[in-house]
């Protein structure tokens, strides 16, 4: 298998009625999507040569998904643009991609409208008019191989400046057959999506469910500021597999959402992109003793996740959840500053991948890519492209793999080397502390801490002086009624700094 879209012709021909994926408006059948596809691929084709980039400015909804996979059969790749992004992002966006076309639906044509550039701009419905060409995508489709890119990822990286991580078909395709059989993932589950099509978390459902023959559905942003809505359309929809955020399950559990409704189908919880606070989990496994909870590891440039760990104990608040354990075909290792291959317990390295799922690098960015997807310095006789993650790790006794920090969160305050991570660790075991974030004012050499919970500073200092030294306890204390996330469900850490540092130190001086 080369091309993604052999997924969905198979699924045409045996489940031709099979509802593929639904919105809280619509849904759409696997032959429906299939003849939507290939149509809005001639259509595509008309504007665009092959294997480049094509923009979609659209909500989640079924009907982005017919356009992603048109303007696949069109030997193009997608990506698609958070409409609430500044417009300024979206034009250093546009400036990196310099794409031929841009398509929308009625959400994204306010975007749309204010974007410079020559891009064609068309709308879906015009995409959708189309007649398949069955001619020319038969041409298209034989001159496609497996490193073809299919979609774009924007990050921001550390800088601000967007990368756009490019993932290829063979590295989807690698990825999502060994994450479907490792979990047991079968054509009747439900797949409940809550991540945003241009966060690669969305891709373990869009592709789960194509691979499965699974329906797949697209669980609108707004039921998460509702839990009760949300938790009875699970119920409703028979959702069985939630592969989310962990803030989006920490919504849940903060409000004490399950009290209102467990949904009887759920049978297996993942969550990912954040350390899940063991208060959070529990609470979820108190409601769902026989599901199977899995803690996921990866960063998008090696394809969504690199390593998984299935819970198979009780784990107390303070613990730290491991990693756990390589996918099969990926190779995960730690290097130590030297570049040395670390595999003692109890050591901390960089996180660092290399196999089929390691991607394409950054768009039109070489310098970027080449700082980060990199010649395997342990090996010497073949070219071995690696991604190093930034992300610090350290095996246990029994081999398990624990995230530790990233680079950039390890400080020097008061001279010592601390990992801020290590503190919200300690702080998410206090009791009336539901979420917490730890933030350093370097300028003034200042630990700080915003938490969301009861706790008072007398309280949570007493707790801490127990767990902690007296240098790694915050100087400083902010209740919030609610943390900040971003659209992708992790902790906005970026406001947090302009709120809690950049902007109080303006004040002051």
């Amino acid at each position: 298998m080369k091309n993604v879209l052999e997924y969905l012709e198979r699924d045409a021909l045996l489940f031709p009625d099979k509802t593929a994926f639904a919105d809280v408006k619509n849904s759409v059948t696997y032959g429906e999507l299939l003849q939507t596809a290939r149509r809005i691929g001639t259509a595509c084709a008309a504007y665009t040569r092959t294997r480049r980039p094509v923009v979609v400015l659209s909500e989640k909804s079924v009907e982005t998904v017919s356009v992603f996979f048109g303007i696949v059969y069109a030997g193009c790749f997608y990506v698609c643009l958070d409409l609430k992004h500044p417009l300024e992002r979206l034009e250093k966006i546009l400036a990196e991609l310099q794409p031929s076309l841009i398509v929308y639906d009625a959400a994204g044509k306010r975007v749309a409208d204010k974007l410079p550039g020559e891009a064609a701009m068309v709308p879906f419905e015009d995409l959708m008019a189309a007649e398949a060409d069955e001619e020319l995508l038969g041409m298209i489709r034989r001159e496609m191989i497996d490193v073809d890119p299919l979609y774009a990822n924007f990050t921001s990286g550390s800088t601000g400046q967007p990368k756009g991580v490019l993932i290829p078909h063979r590295s989807v395709i690698d990825f999502i057959e060994v994450f479907c059989d490792t979990f047991g993932l079968t054509e009747n589950d439900v797949f409940g999506n809550q991540a945003p099509f241009d966060f690669d978390v969305s891709v373990k459902d869009i592709y789960s469910g194509l691979r499965l023959g699974a329906r797949v559905e697209l669980l609108p942003r707004m039921f998460f500021s509702f839990p009760a809505k949300l938790l009875d359309h699970l119920s409703a929809r028979g959702v069985t597999v939630l592969i989310w955020a962990v803030s989006a399950l920490c919504i849940v559990s903060t409000l004490k959402a399950l009290s209102h409704r467990v949904p009887e189908s759920l049978r297996a919880i993942m969550f990912s992109g954040e350390i899940m606070p063991i208060k959070h989990l529990n609470y979820w496994r108190s409601y769902y003793p026989d599901a199977m909870f899995v803690n996921l590891y990866g960063p998008t440039e090696i394809t969504c996740n690199c390593t998984y760990h299935i819970l198979d104990r009780a784990y107390e608040e303070g613990e730290l959840l491991p990693v756990g354990r390589h996918f099969d075909n990926e190779k995960v290792f730690l290097l130590d500053e030297r570049d040395a291959l670390i595999e003692e317990p109890g050591i901390l390295g960089e996180i660092c991948v290399s196999g089929t799922a390691v991607g394409l690098g950054y768009l039109n960015d070489p310098e970027h890519t080449k700082a980060n997807f990199v010649q395997n310095p342990l090996n010497g006789l073949w070219l071995e492209t690696i991604y190093r993650t930034g992300d610090l790790g350290m095996y246990d006794d029994e081999g398990l793999l624990y995230f530790k920090a990233r680079k950039d969160f390890q400080i020097k305050h008061q001279g010592h080397r601390i990992e801020l991570q290590e503190v919200e660790l300690a702080m998410d075991a206090v009791e009336n502390v539901d979420r917490c974030v730890c933030l350093f004012d370097e300028e003034k050499d200042l630990l700080i801490a915003v938490y969301e919970g009861a706790a008072d500073e007398k309280s949570i200092t007493r707790s801490l002086r127990t767990v902690l030294p007296a240098i790694m306890i915050p100087n400083l204390f902010y209740r919030t009624e609610a943390l900040p996330v971003t659209k992708n469900g992790k902790i906005d850490r970026k406001t947090l700094k302009n709120v809690y540092i950049t902007e109080k130190n303006e004040v002051l001086s």
